[in-house]
């Protein structure tokens, strides 16, 4: 549903052209210094206005509305709001029943049976990762002095895509991308085998983030190509740092003290310009669709911050539930 995790709970409410979207955090530990400009960095990070982004420039002003006191987390659930002020609706009412290829708008309709908020997505847009960020600035504090970092590796296949993405606008159509993400300081010995091991919660946050298709840990897919003897870490020292790094800081779901490093790939957004064939329900039959609206042409130039605050998300609550478990330990 819109909620996750054990200790650290994030929930995400709103809608992209509703009256605001925002995130409350339960699990939040009391006594953490926290104020409104403590947002205000990552928010500029996923930011839109740079080339390649969408041309819907909203304040992004974070609003905390309960869980702080004093400007120190309470303890109680914290709650963050963004207000939405700069929506054009119009631009949406033909993709009810014509809804564009590779989106979610004829799988949100069939889901909640037509009720949906389909308005520059609903909830389904990537204006939802602002709530993620959200989350993620409070998790870093959190999970502090361990830090978080993703950079964009590749747009479109390219490492230096600055013309290939002017092409590609020139063209009206998208591209895809890939981040790559890398946690250092972590203590070895968090994560929970098998069903909730460091990779499969990461990969499940990692998948809430709209257009996100594949994620891999390490060497990933490509140590399927190689042999035991190249992709094995040998331990060099008590703690337990290896010469290299095939398994992304992670073995058997558990950290083993070396950094966690993931890329995760994007794919083009749907809503393009183009003019593209696919069904239109009201016709029944296969018509021109034309997209109108304002939208990024590559999703991944704003999406570094967003993986790092799942991460972190995850991260903070591996170690919040290691901590319970040593106090229940001693």
């Amino acid at each position: 549903m819109n909620s996750f995790g054990r200790i650290f709970k994030i929930s995400i409410f709103g809608e992209s052209h509703g009256k605001s979207v925002g995130v409350t955090l339960d699990g939040v530990p009391a006594g953490m210094s926290l104020c409104e400009e403590d947002f205000i960095p990552d928010l500029l990070r996923r930011k839109s206005g740079s080339k390649g982004t969408t041309p819907r420039n909203e304040d992004d002003i974070p609003e905390i509305i309960s869980g702080v006191f004093n400007e120190k987390t309470t303890g109680a659930p914290l709650t963050v709001v963004f207000r939405n002020n700069n929506v054009s609706s119009k631009d949406y009412s033909n993709l009810v029943n014509h809804p564009r290829p590779g989106h979610a708008d004829f799988t949100g309709k069939i889901k909640f049976g037509g009720f949906n908020d389909y308005r520059g997505g609903g909830h389904f847009s990537a204006r939802m990762t602002l709530a993620l960020v959200a989350a993620g600035v409070v998790a870093k504090k959190i999970i502090n002095p361990a830090v978080v970092s993703a950079e964009i590796i590749e747009i479109g296949g390219e490492r230096d895509y600055d013309n290939i993405l002017t092409e590609t606008m020139k063209q009206h159509d998208s591209l895809g991308g890939i981040i790559q993400c890398a946690a250092k300081m972590i203590p070895a010995g968090l994560g929970e085998p098998y069903f909730d091991s460091v990779e499969s919660v990461i990969s499940h946050l990692v998948f809430s983030i709209p257009a996100v298709k594949g994620i891999e840990f390490g060497d990933g897919f490509r140590s399927a190509r190689m042999k035991g003897s190249e992709v094995n870490d040998n331990i060099i020292n008590r703690d337990g740092t290896t010469e290299k790094n095939s398994s992304g800081g992670i073995n058997g779901g558990i950290t083993n003290s070396n950094d966690i490093i993931f890329r995760v790939a994007f794919r083009p957004t749907p809503s393009i310009s183009k003019s593209q064939n696919t069904y239109n329900f009201s016709d029944d039959k296969m018509e021109v669709l034309e997209i109108h609206g304002r939208h990024d042409a590559c999703v991944a130039l704003r999406a570094p911050v967003i993986v790092e605050s799942v991460c972190a998300a995850a991260l903070a609550d591996f170690m919040i539930l290691e901590q319970i478990q040593k106090r229940i330990k001693e």
